[in-house]
């Protein structure tokens, strides 16, 4: 498997559940399952992918821009995160907020899908690719163990 398989299979995950929490409503346990598994998806993947993919792209000065906006919009997920879990589950700003951060989540992926893998496959050797994507997989598993 390679780092892109390693990557789209979280990305999967997360489309999936940002669009099924945005179909929420109220203060619901559907609703904050849902938030839950998101922001534990969301962190796992953002330190595993940085670490084992965006660090390794920034030895290459073509993958510094690349990779310092993609580490720039993790943030901004984060910060988007934080707004939430400061509102009411019940409020209707929070369904506006979680909106948002759907659309940025959708974005981002998409943003990495067609254009950073392809980049990403030019500058990292085949022997990288595997080798970064049984990291991310060992990575993004412990940081999943260490939130449940």
């Amino acid at each position: 498997m390679t780092i892109f398989e390693a990557l789209r299979l979280s990305h999967e995950t997360q489309r999936e559940l940002s669009t099924k929490l945005i179909d929420t409503s109220g203060d619901t346990s559907e609703r904050q399952a849902l938030f839950t598994l998101l922001k534990s998806e969301l962190a796992a993947h953002s330190v595993a992918e940085e670490r084992n993919f965006y660090i390794p792209l920034m030895q290459d000065d073509l993958g510094v821009d690349l990779s310092r906006h993609a580490i720039a919009e993790h943030h901004e997920m984060d910060e988007m995160i934080e707004e939430l879990e400061e509102t009411e589950l019940s409020s209707p700003s929070w369904l506006a907020q979680a909106k948002k951060l759907s659309e940025k989540v959708h974005h981002h992926l998409q943003e990495e899908e067609q254009k950073f893998f392809q980049m990403a496959g030019k500058l990292l050797s085949d022997t990288q690719k595997e080798q970064l994507s049984g990291a991310y997989l060992r990575d993004y598993e412990s940081l999943k163990q260490a939130d449940a």
